[in-house]
């Protein structure tokens, strides 16, 4: 296998004073051949330059491009529009550059909703600046993908936060601030839960949602007419989805009592984790359910080019219910859903990473059979 290291400027920025590329990744391809077939994978935090399914699809003749945009480890300022044209960079490199014939578009966990709003965009624009930035031009002007995978994907950047968020917050100031009726590790509550106390979390947690939306359109507004633009703030308390807690909800192979840092509680009041530190301008840019264009659906209604969605049914975060919401607002005629018993990363049982990639493999190649 061949690891190719790329590294390109942004449409949005240029090339980075100090010399470094905004967009980097690894070209991963078969030792003596230009595939003509190659995945790209991109996130909206997470590096995936050596992404965990790179060297298997290379082994199976194919390319990978791991890429990144200029929000790897800077998920704090993440811009929607600024990540897409960048991960048009990658997308465009590998059709002029590495000769790529056929791109397949792979939204791996947090990057199924990311790679579907990019596809969205390149085949009918429809993506906005935050307000009170710039239209950036190369945003109009996108390769599509040929083909679209969900792996372990979430349904939405808006939507996965609401539903980790602890809605028993009462002053967003004090990370140790609780209302004891909606304490979802108060024992008096559960687990189990029951399903009126299950109705009044999942409403409050969007009323959260929407609190933090208010008071960041409010402060952007009173920044109008100062020295300053934007401002950073902190989100506390956000792992405290109800079926990390409770197997009984949506039950699946996975192991209950715990997410993907740990046992629930612990995480919850830690210091790590998704939005905890974000700007006024990203959280209405990715994670508002009321502002955020990172909303998966309506993205994935405008993909109809073949598209395949594999749920790993052991995953401690990513749910049936997900992946059977992503499958169903796929506009593609021809989609396919598959199941895998793996956790989120593959990494269990062993073997899992082989068989995801002889799946994704098989179903490109049947593609390519099909003329797609």
């Amino acid at each position: 296998m061949v690891r190719e290291f790329v590294g390109l400027p942004s449409p949005a920025i240029g090339r980075a004073g100090a010399g470094g590329h905004p967009c980097q990744g690894i070209y991963h391809r078969p030792a003596g051949q230009a595939p003509t077939t190659a995945f790209i994978a991109s996130h909206y935090n997470v590096d995936f330059s050596e992404h965990y399914l790179a060297s298997y699809l290379a082994e199976r003749g194919y390319g990978f491009l791991g890429w990144n945009t200029r929000f790897r480890g800077n998920e704090a300022n993440f811009l929607l529009d600024h990540a897409l044209a960048e991960i048009g960079v990658g997308v465009r490199w590998l059709r002029e550059q590495a000769g790529v014939e056929r791109v397949v578009l792979l939204g791996n966990s947090g990057g199924g909703s990311l790679m579907a709003a990019y596809h969205s965009q390149a085949v009918e624009p429809n993506v906005t600046p935050v307000t009170g930035m710039r239209p950036l031009a190369a945003l109009d002007d996108l390769p599509p993908g040929d083909l679209f995978v969900a792996l372990a994907a979430h349904s939405g950047r808006p939507e996965v936060l609401t539903a980790w968020l602890d809605p028993s917050v009462t002053d967003e100031r004090d990370p140790l601030s609780v209302d004891p009726a909606l304490d979802p590790f108060n024992p008096g509550n559960g687990p189990p839960y029951s399903a009126d106390f299950q109705l009044r979390y999942r409403g409050a947690q969007r009323e959260r949602n929407d609190r933090i939306t208010d008071w960041a359109l409010a402060e952007l507004d009173a920044l109008d007419g100062t020295r300053a633009r934007d401002k950073l703030f902190l989100l506390a308390r956000n792992w405290a989805d109800l079926r990390m807690i409770d197997p009984s909800i949506e039950p699946s192979d996975r192991r209950p009592n715990w997410c993907y840092l740990g046992e629930p509680v612990k995480a919850n009041y830690g210091v790590f984790g998704v939005g905890m530190v974000s700007t006024l301008r990203t959280w209405l840019s990715m994670w508002s359910l009321r502002t955020s264009q990172c909303i998966a659906a309506p993205h994935l209604a405008r993909i109809a080019v073949p598209s395949l969605v594999v749920h790993a049914t052991a995953d401690a975060c990513v749910y049936d219910s997900d992946a059977r919401r992503i499958f169903d607002a796929v506009g593609a005629a021809d989609k396919t859903l598959e199941f895998i018993k793996a956790d989120h990363y593959l990494l269990e049982p062993d073997g899992a990473r082989d068989q995801a990639a002889d799946l994704i493999a098989a179903w490109v190649a049947d593609r390519s059979l099909a003329g797609s």
